[in-house]
């Protein structure tokens, strides 16, 4: 059985994802405070956390960063009541893998934590068979331990960067467009939010590339999205 934590204030919200979650066999952590809820995320083992933004204690956004700054790569749903948090979540530096604006369907909801679960699976799936590591010029990726070095240095990078880059690297020339991106990364399809993909990339490449104006590695596909160098 899946295991979830809920971090909600809203006590109606908190109990109408616990009994959404119930119902698809997963079992449920709740708390209302954010310090409670970071100290519950990083004292056990979830297979999914859902992170409201604004918190008692300490806001959701903090929480998650911290937990990233752990190496815990549990995928995060972040909830917000908030529109223009949403660039923030999705395209900065928190590290969630998903959100949801207040009020949202719980129905979606459920879509969304599916998604999730079919994408861990499929790398969990992945990580069993191999252990890739991945070479290019002076740039190292390894898959397994999400490690990533260019020449001597470790490179830091943001759970969501390094999971677009593992994306392209493993498949060197293929072109994806950016909603194909988005379902493959984020595990769902964020319909008019292909900016967010622009916005990782750019990021991406200011940490990888020798040069980010001429980019190496990452290439765009004019009229298409991004690929990876097959040099």
């Amino acid at each position: 059985m899946k295991k979830a934590l809920i971090v909600e204030d809203d006590p109606n919200i908190q109990h109408l994802l616990e009994i959404h979650l119930k119902d698809i066999q997963v079992e449920v952590t709740k708390c209302s405070d954010g310090r409670e809820g970071l100290q519950k995320a990083l004292g056990q083992a979830f297979d999914l956390i859902v992170l409201d933004i604004m918190l008692p204690g300490m806001d959701g956004m903090e929480i998650c960063r911290r937990i990233r700054a752990k190496e815990n790569n549990t995928p995060i749903i972040m909830l917000t009541a908030k529109s223009e948090e949403i660039d923030k979540v999705l395209g900065l530096e928190t590290g969630a893998d998903d959100y949801l604006t207040k009020p949202f369907s719980f129905r979606e909801f459920v879509a969304r934590v599916k998604a999730i679960f079919r994408r861990t699976s499929r790398t969990d799936s992945t990580s069993e068979k191999k252990n890739q590591v991945i070479r290019s010029g002076d740039l190292t990726i390894d898959l397994d331990k999400r490690k990533v070095t260019r020449g001597e240095n470790r490179l830091e990078l943001s759970k969501k960067e390094f999971d677009l880059l593992a994306l392209l690297a493993s498949n060197p020339g293929k072109s994806y467009t950016r909603t194909r991106i988005l379902n493959l990364v984020w595990g769902y399809e964020f319909e008019g939010y292909e900016h967010t993909v622009n916005a990782h990339i750019n990021r991406l490449r200011s940490k990888i590339e020798p040069d980010h104006s001429k980019p190496r590695y990452i290439l765009t596909s004019w009229g298409v999205g991004y690929r990876f160098t097959e040099d």
